[in-house]
């Protein structure tokens, strides 16, 4: 029996199609980076940012000393223990706030930490100490 009119067609675009892909086959292995050197897969970054394939000039590097690479965080520098300010309010309560020199912060104290009589406007030395609600001061000494 013959074959139809849509069979041959069917048949035409299968072999095509397999032609087309032998072709594409045949691209890929002829452009492929297989064998290629390892300098000529190498990519630089120019002064710009921008990709490129000469490497760069050798009188253009800067030298790095290796002593002044700082690797993980920075290190945290050690604050003074004690701190110097003055007492800006005072309660008969106990209670006050003395405005640190250096950070203008306002830290409470209560005259428990207090180891002489303090009063407004007197400048103090004391020590900081974290508290639920801030900083507080403790080891408060009048400075003359």
């Amino acid at each position: 029996m013959a074959d139809s009119f849509s069979k041959k067609e069917n048949f035409k675009k299968k072999v095509q199609k397999a032609k087309e892909k032998a072709q594409k086959r045949e691209e890929r292995k002829t452009s492929n980076n297989k064998g290629k050197s390892l300098d000529e897969m190498f990519m630089y970054v120019d002064a710009n940012g921008q990709l490129t394939s000469t490497p760069p000039d050798s009188d253009m590097k800067a030298e790095i000393d290796i002593n002044n690479i700082q690797l993980g965080a920075a290190p945290i520098e050690e604050e003074e223990v004690r701190k110097t300010g003055i007492v800006t309010f005072f309660s008969e309560k106990g209670y006050g706030f003395i405005t640190e020199d250096k950070s203008k912060e306002n830290i409470f104290f209560h005259s428990n930490n207090c180891t002489e009589l303090v009063k407004k406007g007197n400048k103090v030395s004391f020590e900081k100490e974290r508290s639920p609600k801030g900083f507080s001061a403790i080891d408060i000494k009048v400075v003359k």
